[in-house]
Protein backbone atom coordinates (compact mmCIF):
# COMPACT_ATOMS: atom_id res chain seq x y z
CA UNK A 1 0.00 0.00 0.00
CA UNK A 2 1.04 3.61 -1.23
CA UNK A 3 1.10 6.50 1.14
CA UNK A 4 -1.46 8.58 -0.69
CA UNK A 5 -3.70 4.83 0.03
CA UNK A 6 -3.35 4.58 3.97
CA UNK A 7 -6.19 7.81 4.11
CA UNK A 8 -8.61 4.86 2.67
CA UNK A 9 -8.00 2.87 5.60
CA UNK A 10 -9.49 5.89 8.32
CA UNK A 11 -12.45 7.24 6.18
CA UNK A 12 -15.04 8.39 8.64
CA UNK A 13 -12.25 9.65 10.68
CA UNK A 14 -11.12 11.74 7.59
CA UNK A 15 -14.69 13.10 7.38
CA UNK A 16 -15.00 13.62 10.43
CA UNK A 17 -11.85 15.19 11.60
CA UNK A 18 -10.18 17.17 8.57
CA UNK A 19 -10.78 20.96 8.86
CA UNK A 20 -13.42 21.68 5.88
CA UNK A 21 -11.93 25.16 3.76
CA UNK A 22 -12.75 28.42 4.87
CA UNK A 23 -15.88 29.85 2.68
CA UNK A 24 -13.84 33.10 1.52
CA UNK A 25 -11.74 30.49 -0.23
CA UNK A 26 -14.69 28.72 -1.75
CA UNK A 27 -16.11 31.97 -2.80
CA UNK A 28 -12.68 33.23 -3.66
CA UNK A 29 -12.63 29.89 -6.13
CA UNK A 30 -15.46 30.08 -7.92
CA UNK A 31 -15.61 33.71 -8.24
CA UNK A 32 -12.07 33.32 -9.90
CA UNK A 33 -13.22 30.34 -12.00
CA UNK A 34 -16.22 32.16 -12.74
CA UNK A 35 -18.54 28.58 -11.71
CA UNK A 36 -22.03 28.54 -11.66
CA UNK A 37 -25.38 26.86 -12.08
CA UNK A 38 -24.25 25.21 -15.69
CA UNK A 39 -20.67 24.78 -14.98
CA UNK A 40 -18.98 21.71 -15.54
CA UNK A 41 -16.23 20.98 -12.41
CA UNK A 42 -13.60 18.07 -12.28
CA UNK A 43 -12.56 17.51 -9.01
CA UNK A 44 -8.92 15.32 -8.41
CA UNK A 45 -8.60 13.38 -4.85
CA UNK A 46 -12.58 14.86 -3.15
CA UNK A 47 -11.37 12.38 -0.09
CA UNK A 48 -14.95 12.38 1.81
CA UNK A 49 -15.72 15.96 0.16
CA UNK A 50 -14.27 18.64 2.12
CA UNK A 51 -14.90 20.85 -1.08
CA UNK A 52 -17.20 18.65 -3.53
CA UNK A 53 -20.22 19.52 -1.32
CA UNK A 54 -20.15 23.93 -1.25
CA UNK A 55 -19.33 23.21 -4.71
CA UNK A 56 -22.38 20.86 -5.77
CA UNK A 57 -24.11 23.78 -4.00
CA UNK A 58 -23.88 25.55 -7.26
CA UNK A 59 -25.62 23.28 -9.12
CA UNK A 60 -23.74 22.34 -12.00
CA UNK A 61 -22.24 19.03 -12.82
CA UNK A 62 -19.48 17.70 -10.55
CA UNK A 63 -17.36 14.93 -10.84
CA UNK A 64 -14.91 13.72 -8.41
CA UNK A 65 -12.44 10.65 -8.70
CA UNK A 66 -11.23 9.48 -5.68
CA UNK A 67 -8.40 6.64 -5.53
CA UNK A 68 -9.86 5.23 -2.34
CA UNK A 69 -13.24 3.16 -2.39
CA UNK A 70 -14.42 3.81 1.15
CA UNK A 71 -13.10 7.64 0.86
CA UNK A 72 -15.41 7.28 -2.20
CA UNK A 73 -18.60 5.65 -0.70
CA UNK A 74 -18.27 8.62 2.43
CA UNK A 75 -17.89 10.82 -0.56
CA UNK A 76 -21.07 10.05 -2.40
CA UNK A 77 -22.78 10.08 0.90
CA UNK A 78 -22.19 13.52 1.80
CA UNK A 79 -23.16 14.30 -1.96
CA UNK A 80 -26.42 12.87 -1.97
CA UNK A 81 -28.66 16.15 -2.13
CA UNK A 82 -27.04 17.13 -5.38
CA UNK A 83 -27.98 15.31 -8.15
CA UNK A 84 -25.35 16.65 -10.52
CA UNK A 85 -22.18 15.23 -8.14
CA UNK A 86 -20.72 11.59 -8.84
CA UNK A 87 -17.64 10.20 -7.88
CA UNK A 88 -16.01 8.07 -9.69
CA UNK A 89 -13.15 5.64 -7.96
CA UNK A 90 -10.15 5.24 -10.09
CA UNK A 91 -6.40 6.75 -9.73
CA UNK A 92 -6.35 10.25 -12.29
CA UNK A 93 -3.35 9.07 -13.80
CA UNK A 94 -5.29 6.22 -15.12
CA UNK A 95 -9.04 7.87 -15.48
CA UNK A 96 -10.32 8.70 -19.26
CA UNK A 97 -10.65 12.24 -19.38
CA UNK A 98 -14.30 12.38 -21.17
CA UNK A 99 -14.91 14.12 -24.26
CA UNK A 100 -16.54 17.08 -23.07
CA UNK A 101 -14.18 19.50 -21.41
CA UNK A 102 -14.49 20.82 -18.32
CA UNK A 103 -14.47 24.55 -16.76
CA UNK A 104 -12.56 24.00 -14.16
CA UNK A 105 -10.10 21.30 -12.51
CA UNK A 106 -9.70 21.98 -8.80
CA UNK A 107 -8.27 19.74 -6.11
CA UNK A 108 -7.65 20.25 -2.47
CA UNK A 109 -4.62 18.61 -0.38
CA UNK A 110 -4.35 16.24 -2.95
CA UNK A 111 -2.55 17.30 -6.25
CA UNK A 112 0.62 16.73 -4.43
CA UNK A 113 0.09 12.85 -4.20
CA UNK A 114 -0.56 12.69 -7.92
CA UNK A 115 2.27 11.75 -10.62
CA UNK A 116 4.38 15.33 -11.80
CA UNK A 117 4.73 14.16 -14.99
CA UNK A 118 1.26 13.59 -15.53
CA UNK A 119 -0.78 15.72 -13.29
CA UNK A 120 -0.50 18.96 -15.12
CA UNK A 121 -0.58 17.80 -18.56
CA UNK A 122 -3.85 15.46 -17.74
CA UNK A 123 -5.30 18.91 -15.69
CA UNK A 124 -4.46 21.16 -19.00
CA UNK A 125 -6.09 18.30 -21.34
CA UNK A 126 -9.41 18.15 -18.83
CA UNK A 127 -10.29 21.69 -19.41
CA UNK A 128 -11.49 24.08 -22.01
CA UNK A 129 -9.66 26.63 -23.26
CA UNK A 130 -9.62 29.72 -20.62
CA UNK A 131 -10.71 27.08 -18.15
CA UNK A 132 -9.58 27.16 -14.33
CA UNK A 133 -7.21 25.07 -12.44
CA UNK A 134 -7.73 25.54 -9.07
CA UNK A 135 -5.52 23.89 -6.35
CA UNK A 136 -5.78 24.19 -2.64
CA UNK A 137 -2.60 23.54 -0.10
CA UNK A 138 -2.85 23.19 3.41
CA UNK A 139 -0.37 24.40 5.99
CA UNK A 140 0.58 23.11 9.74
CA UNK A 141 1.63 26.93 10.97
CA UNK A 142 2.51 28.50 13.79
CA UNK A 143 -0.01 29.43 16.13
CA UNK A 144 -3.10 28.03 18.05
CA UNK A 145 -1.54 26.62 21.33
CA UNK A 146 1.62 27.21 20.95
CA UNK A 147 3.15 26.04 23.94
CA UNK A 148 1.77 22.43 23.08
CA UNK A 149 3.38 22.47 20.01
CA UNK A 150 6.98 23.29 21.00
CA UNK A 151 6.92 20.84 23.84
CA UNK A 152 4.98 18.11 22.01
CA UNK A 153 8.19 18.07 20.15
CA UNK A 154 10.06 15.98 22.70
CA UNK A 155 6.96 12.83 21.55
CA UNK A 156 8.66 13.51 18.35
CA UNK A 157 11.87 13.16 18.49
CA UNK A 158 11.82 9.63 20.49
CA UNK A 159 9.23 7.96 18.95
CA UNK A 160 9.23 9.09 14.87
CA UNK A 161 12.44 8.31 13.66
CA UNK A 162 14.05 11.43 11.96
CA UNK A 163 12.55 14.19 13.23
CA UNK A 164 15.07 17.37 13.77
CA UNK A 165 15.95 18.23 17.45
CA UNK A 166 14.01 21.37 18.23
CA UNK A 167 11.86 21.16 15.16
CA UNK A 168 9.22 24.07 15.69
CA UNK A 169 5.97 24.82 13.18
CA UNK A 170 6.96 27.34 10.03
CA UNK A 171 5.32 30.83 9.91
CA UNK A 172 2.86 31.14 7.96
CA UNK A 173 4.87 33.97 6.38
CA UNK A 174 7.37 31.38 5.56
CA UNK A 175 4.63 28.79 3.55
CA UNK A 176 4.24 30.05 0.41
CA UNK A 177 3.96 27.01 -2.40
CA UNK A 178 6.29 27.16 -5.22
CA UNK A 179 4.45 27.64 -8.13
CA UNK A 180 7.37 27.22 -10.74
CA UNK A 181 5.62 23.82 -11.82
CA UNK A 182 2.83 25.90 -12.84
CA UNK A 183 4.12 28.95 -14.40
CA UNK A 184 7.25 26.71 -16.22
CA UNK A 185 4.63 24.20 -17.71
CA UNK A 186 3.64 26.33 -20.62
CA UNK A 187 0.22 25.18 -20.14
CA UNK A 188 -1.08 27.88 -18.03
CA UNK A 189 -1.23 31.74 -17.32
CA UNK A 190 -2.18 34.24 -14.87
CA UNK A 191 -1.24 32.02 -11.79
CA UNK A 192 -2.64 33.59 -8.86
CA UNK A 193 -2.44 32.69 -4.91
CA UNK A 194 -4.07 33.71 -2.24
CA UNK A 195 -3.95 32.46 1.93
CA UNK A 196 -6.54 31.68 4.51
CA UNK A 197 -5.67 30.85 7.92
CA UNK A 198 -8.24 29.16 10.30
CA UNK A 199 -7.58 27.63 13.99
CA UNK A 200 -9.61 24.81 15.16
CA UNK A 201 -9.98 23.37 18.27
CA UNK A 202 -9.60 20.02 19.38
CA UNK A 203 -10.34 17.05 22.35
CA UNK A 204 -7.50 14.40 23.54
CA UNK A 205 -9.74 12.24 21.45
CA UNK A 206 -10.38 14.61 18.54
CA UNK A 207 -6.41 15.48 18.20
CA UNK A 208 -4.88 11.62 18.72
CA UNK A 209 -8.01 10.75 15.89
CA UNK A 210 -6.81 13.36 13.54
CA UNK A 211 -3.21 12.36 14.15
CA UNK A 212 -4.35 8.85 12.94
CA UNK A 213 -5.20 10.64 9.22
CA UNK A 214 -1.97 11.63 8.43
CA UNK A 215 0.20 9.16 5.95
CA UNK A 216 3.33 9.64 8.43
CA UNK A 217 1.55 8.61 11.49
CA UNK A 218 0.16 5.68 9.85
CA UNK A 219 3.36 4.85 8.45
CA UNK A 220 4.91 3.85 11.83
CA UNK A 221 5.40 0.46 13.33
CA UNK A 222 2.59 -0.39 15.80
CA UNK A 223 4.67 0.27 18.85
CA UNK A 224 6.32 3.30 17.88
CA UNK A 225 2.70 4.52 16.76
CA UNK A 226 1.01 3.12 19.90
CA UNK A 227 4.04 5.23 22.14
CA UNK A 228 3.70 8.53 20.04
CA UNK A 229 -0.36 8.67 20.92
CA UNK A 230 0.01 8.21 24.68
CA UNK A 231 2.94 10.49 24.67
CA UNK A 232 0.76 13.04 22.91
CA UNK A 233 -2.54 12.51 24.75
CA UNK A 234 -0.98 12.27 28.19
CA UNK A 235 0.65 15.70 27.62
CA UNK A 236 -2.43 17.38 26.48
CA UNK A 237 -4.21 16.05 29.22
CA UNK A 238 -1.40 16.86 31.95
CA UNK A 239 -0.95 20.17 30.68
CA UNK A 240 -3.63 21.70 29.02
CA UNK A 241 -6.84 20.71 30.12
CA UNK A 242 -7.82 17.99 27.46
CA UNK A 243 -7.83 20.66 25.11
CA UNK A 244 -5.74 22.25 22.00
CA UNK A 245 -6.15 24.55 19.31
CA UNK A 246 -4.25 23.90 15.67
CA UNK A 247 -3.71 26.86 13.48
CA UNK A 248 -3.88 25.72 9.27
CA UNK A 249 -2.81 28.06 6.57
CA UNK A 250 -4.55 26.89 3.03
CA UNK A 251 -3.39 28.57 -0.26
CA UNK A 252 -5.77 28.87 -2.88
CA UNK A 253 -3.88 28.90 -5.99
CA UNK A 254 -5.53 29.63 -9.56
CA UNK A 255 -4.55 29.17 -12.95
CA UNK A 256 -5.61 29.41 -16.53
CA UNK A 257 -5.29 27.13 -19.62
CA UNK A 258 -3.48 29.09 -21.99
CA UNK A 259 -5.54 28.59 -24.95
Amino acid sequence: MTSRETFDEVAEDYDRLRPRYPSALVTALVRRARLGPSSRVLEVGPGTGQLSVPLARLGGTLVAVELGAALARVARRNLAPHPGARVEVAAFENWPLPSEPFDAVVSATAFHWINPAVRLVKAADALAPGGTLALVTTHHVAGGTEPFFERVQRCYERWMPGTPAGLRLTDEREAATDTGELERSGRFRDVEVTAYAQEIAYSTREYLDLLLTYSNHRALPSGARRGLLECVGGLIEREFGGRVTKRYLHELITARRSA
